[in-house]
């Protein structure tokens, strides 16, 4: 499976499933818009209540989206009964985040059986025009043999 390749329909199932769960997603109002084979694109309207004092995105909800487009595009490659978590991300913003929804994309670049490295980019999206808001690197661990499902 190359990176970009559609996904079965389980991994997307299971995906969405995922991040049906997250409550801070939900709370923030994020929304899946694509699953690729190590690739997800999250969007993000805006709302005056996720802005910062000059009326910005803040940049706890921009670094939120890119985290989790990330954590899902490496989810997307890995196996069925493992789970994931973002071991560390670096997050450069680089213009105010603004716009009538962000747009955050996380992409793999290089996928090991543990950890897994993505590239994560944000924009603010208006109409037809995009701005580049936020570019980061993250990298993930992949839980083998630990389902993706809150503890019972």
């Amino acid at each position: 499976m190359q990176i970009g390749d559609p996904v079965t329909p389980q991994i997307e199932a299971r995906a969405r499933d995922s991040f049906a769960r997250q409550g801070l997603m939900t709370y923030l109002g994020a929304e899946i818009a694509e699953v690729r084979a190590g690739l997800v694109t999250l969007r993000l309207p805006y709302r005056a209540e996720l802005t910062q004092q000059h009326g910005f995105f803040h940049a706890g909800g921009t670094s939120a989206i890119a985290d989790s487009a990330g954590g899902y595009a490496g989810f997307t490659m890995f196996p069925e009964g493992s789970s994931v978590l973002t071991v560390e991300f670096k997050i450069n913003l680089i213009s105010p985040a603004q716009g009538e929804f962000l747009e955050a994309t996380g992409r793999v670049i290089k996928t090991g059986r543990t950890l897994t490295i993505c590239q994560l980019d944000v924009w603010g999206v208006t109409g037809d025009r995009r701005k580049h808001v936020a570019a980061g690197m993250q990298t993930l661990i992949c839980l083998h043999d630990t389902p993706d499902a809150p503890p019972a």
